[in-house]
């Protein structure tokens, strides 16, 4: 290793990076009766104030919890880590695809034949062992933040977690297992997944990585096993996409016999899964091809070709559809982004020609994994199945690209292209339903050791004066009257966004108070039985900015069943947006909330426009202000 590269390692692992500070009660309790205020009813906001007050009373139950929670503080890395994590996802008992598992659409390829997607999948696998040969050697160059606060080096821990984990599902709560032992964790196997059918993808023979002729060989030959009817078992990859206490009870039947045992014990310590896709016989818009990455389509596409409790899914559909579903719980959006956009830049950069190695190894085959089903086994596979079709069913999506402007446009406004974004989603959703309500943004925490992240409560005061102006409800404003509140809540915005990935954000700060009460035994606190905190938690606008510098885009679901998932992606001239919901609810529609959303950004766009005209044309009142005036004022 060169001395450069062993500086590089040594900056990753050496990296020191403050602890995540806990917030002053008070000013979190502040904080939330400033968020929740305008949000609420005045009847209910007068009782959540009473009680709000009482928890953070002068030797009152907040600070004997505030108190524990800075004592957490000192004996941990993260305070926070483990309680968010549990509260975020592992407690959580839905269905991974569409609830949880984010994913990330790739360009769309275009693939002549079955062979054509092989060699992509070939390329894709040794990207994907280069991507990770840099990780496990620590070469990856320190990622610092970017927007607000740019240039502060952030915490590298959770690219360590792309390829050396798995969700276990349990029956009330899961467990994530991360091996990080780099001695143990050079697992040398991946699986692949084709016709619903698992292999074993060895990647190394004789000490050596298959190269990607290699791989090509293998995959073409697990095609072939792959079609082979007779040795066909049953899809039992559907049970991963199942309610987490459903897959559970599934897992605990499946292991009584050892050839699951067998088959399970590989898939959890591969690397990563690849599904080679069948085609799924829908036009390829962007839409179809985000339906197809969150849920393969149900059973009736590709729905069971899937293993979701591997974090790492890459697809490769032979109509070019491709892209990776990611189990979220052991890392962010953006790490997932920093691995696409490696493995993407890898492939397209190089013609999809396979080039012949001066000497081929003689492999052995790749290995089918064995199941053993027997008709309680095929009874939970129906009911997996039937339950994964509802879902496929349910999930309302509408990929929408604005192309009147981009991220150039909003910088030129001296305005944060994402809280401009922000106040176009809440300025669509009071569109929609003439109220706001409680928004979650996620905020990077990785300024902080094993930091994760926080929620910026985007639905604010001065947010809702802006919209209430552009709806000139009550009174007619003019533009100056709502530039001046556009820039109120682009300030408001931004000054949140910094209190949070500085850690000063109050969802975790709650969460953790509400964590230690637990721990105490105690009676649960009003304040977490209040109806306003309850409706607070109930994020109807689940939000999130994944920017990329590759044409691709990310997707996820709603998190509440009357909510909306909006994921976007600003361009420089464009903005990609991926809004999700679902049908069964009345209130909600993707199509309605999409139209909403385009109205909104051509108004704001507008406002922005002729106000910058205004300011640039002198008018006659302007010339006449240059006149000395005669009065004395």
């Amino acid at each position: 290793m060169s001395t450069l590269k062993k500086q590089a390692a040594r900056g990753q692992d050496s990296q020191v990076l403050p602890k995540v500070p806990v917030p002053p009660l008070k000013q979190t309790l502040d904080t939330y009766l400033k968020c929740v205020q305008h949000l609420v009813k005045d009847e209910q906001f007068k009782k959540t104030k009473t009680i709000v007050e009482k928890f953070g009373a002068p030797g009152g139950i907040g600070e004997v919890l505030q108190k524990k929670l800075l004592e957490r503080r000192d004996k941990t890395a993260n305070w926070v880590y483990d309680y968010w994590l549990e509260d975020m996802y592992l407690n959580n008992r839905l269905a991974l695809p569409v609830n949880s598992s984010p994913a990330m659409v790739f360009p769309k390829q275009t693939f002549r034949d079955h062979k054509d997607a092989l060699r992509f999948a070939a390329r894709l696998i040794r990207r994907v062992l280069e991507y990770k040969s840099l990780i496990d050697a620590r070469l990856l160059p320190v990622d610092v933040a970017r927007g607000q606060l740019a240039g502060t080096p952030l915490c590298m821990k959770q690219y360590y977690h792309l390829f050396t984990s798995y969700r276990y599902p349990g029956l009330k709560t899961d467990t994530l297992k991360v091996d990080m032992n780099t001695a143990s964790s050079t697992s040398e196997h991946m699986i692949v997944a084709c016709k619903n059918q698992f292999f074993m993808l060895d990647v190394v023979a004789n000490n050596k990585q298959l190269n990607e002729t290699e791989i090509l060989s293998q995959l073409e030959k697990i095609m072939k096993m792959s079609e082979n009817a007779e040795e066909k078992h049953p899809p039992f990859g559907i049970l991963t996409s199942d309610d987490r206490t459903e897959w559970a009870q599934a897992r605990e039947a499946l292991i009584k016999d050892q050839t699951n045992q067998d088959s399970l014990a590989l898939i959890e310590s591969s690397i990563c899964v690849v599904c080679l896709d069948e085609p799924c016989g829908l036009p390829p818009s962007d839409t179809n091809r985000a339906l197809m990455m969150l849920h393969g389509g149900g059973c009736e596409r590709n729905g069971a070709n899937r293993w979701y409790d591997k974090s790492m899914q890459f697809v490769v559909g032979m109509d070019g559809v491709c892209g990776v579903v990611c189990e979220h719980s052991p890392f962010e959006g953006i790490v997932m982004v920093q691995c696409s956009e490696f493995l993407m830049k890898h492939i397209t950069g190089s013609p999809l020609r396979t080039v012949q190695p001066s000497s081929t190894r003689a492999l052995s085959p790749p290995r089918r994994l064995l199941w053993k089903c027997n008709s309680h086994i095929q009874a939970l596979l129906g009911a997996s199945g039937d339950r994964l079709q509802r879902l496929v069913n349910n999930l309302d999506m509408d990929v929408f690209t604005f192309e009147t402007y981009g991220k150039e446009f909003i910088k030129k406004q001296k305005m944060s292209p994402d809280g401009f974004i922000q106040v176009a989603l809440q300025l669509a959703f009071y569109k929609c339903r003439r109220r706001l309500v409680p928004t979650y943004e996620s905020a990077s925490l990785r300024r902080f050791q094993e930091g994760r992240v926080d929620n910026i409560r985007s639905a604010t005061p001065d947010v809702l004066a802006f919209v209430k102006s552009m709806a000139n409800e009550g009174a007619t404003f003019t533009d100056s009257e709502k530039m001046k509140r556009l820039k109120d809540a682009l300030k408001a915005q931004t000054d949140y966004t910094i209190a949070a990935i500085t850690g000063m954000a109050i969802d975790n700060h709650l969460l953790g108070l509400l964590k230690v009460s637990k721990e105490l035994k105690m009676e649960r606190p009003d304040i977490f039985c209040d109806e306003t905190y309850l409706a607070s938690n109930h994020f109807i606008l689940s939000t999130s900015q994944v920017p990329t510098t590759v044409e691709m885009f990310c997707c996820y679901g709603p998190v509440v069943p009357n909510g909306y998932g909006t994921c976007y992606n600003p361009q420089p001239h464009h903005i990609v947006f991926s809004v999700s919901s679902f049908w069964e609810n009345t209130e909600t529609s993707s199509a309605v909330f999409v139209k909403a959303l385009n109205e909104s950004l051509l108004e704001i766009g507008d406002l922005c426009n002729r106000s910058a005209a205004a300011a640039s044309q002198p008018t006659e009142s302007s010339q006449a202000a240059c006149q000395p005036h005669k009065s004395g004022k």
